[in-house]
């Protein structure tokens, strides 16, 4: 057996905790920065809710609203065994178990992306936008084809809810919108851009997936377990691939 000593490590200095205090604080500084950089400059959410989105981002990543509750019904074996003159013989008998899911939204992960799409589509793109109904357009062919893909790129996993390949939705997301413009000009890229990849991955992955998930699991949460997870992230990587392609 191992000497238990060797698993009992010294505290901290005061000098080592001071430095990880200042490592933590810068990259947190880059963070908020680079965070900061695509929400109020890139994407046009005003300044003042910047700090009330972040924040309700965190808080939100653990918090889950239900909705409504899915229940499926699966056919289970079940074997007897009976006593026929001394002869033991089993008997196999086919039930039905009822299994019940229970849909919820979460708030950091869908909630908020849906909330700044909204702000996006009836506020920050009319501002920005010479041909309102001209990006519009584009904004509706850029939304239908990524949930199209990722619709179609989804994979359903047993006690653990919808998935999907992470750089896939981003990805196609900045592909069309490229294309877009290459053919008429994008006056409103990074909007779109955030648009086409939250609503695309929550509307293509979760949304036209709820008929199927029933018996998935106990829990499904609609946009993802952790802050930056899944459709939040989804729009914040298309955002990114624009800036850096564009």
């Amino acid at each position: 057996m191992r000497n238990v000593k060797n698993l009992i490590y010294k505290p901290f200095s005061l000098l080592y905790l001071a430095f990880l205090a200042f490592i933590l604080l810068t990259i947190a500084g880059y963070f908020i920065s680079f965070l900061k950089g695509i929400l109020v400059d890139a994407v046009g959410i005003p300044q003042e809710y910047f700090w009330a989105v972040t924040f309700l981002s965190l808080i939100g990543s653990s918090v889950n609203f239900p909705l409504f509750v899915l229940e499926s019904v699966k056919p289970v074996t079940l074997v007897e065994t009976v006593d026929i003159f001394g002869v033991k013989r089993m008997l196999p008998h086919i039930t039905e178990e009822t299994n019940e899911t229970v849909v919820m939204i979460n708030l950091g992960g869908a909630v908020i992306p849906t909330l700044i799409s909204a702000y996006l589509l009836l506020v920050s793109i009319p501002s920005c936008s010479p041909n309102l109904w001209l990006t519009y357009l584009q904004t509706l062919v850029v939304l239908v084809v990524v949930i199209s893909t990722t619709h179609q790129s989804a994979q359903i996993v047993e006690g653990l809810g919808i998935t999907t390949p992470a750089w896939g939705p981003p990805t196609m997301t900045a592909f069309v919108v490229f294309l877009i413009n290459y053919f008429t000009p994008v006056s409103c890229a990074t909007q779109i851009a955030y648009i086409g990849g939250t609503l695309g991955a929550l509307i293509g992955a979760d949304l036209m997936n709820l008929g199927k998930i029933a018996g998935v699991g106990p829990v499904v949460s609609i946009g993802g377990a952790g802050t930056f997870d899944g459709v939040y992230l989804t729009g914040l990587m298309s955002v990114l691939i624009v800036l850096l392609l564009g």
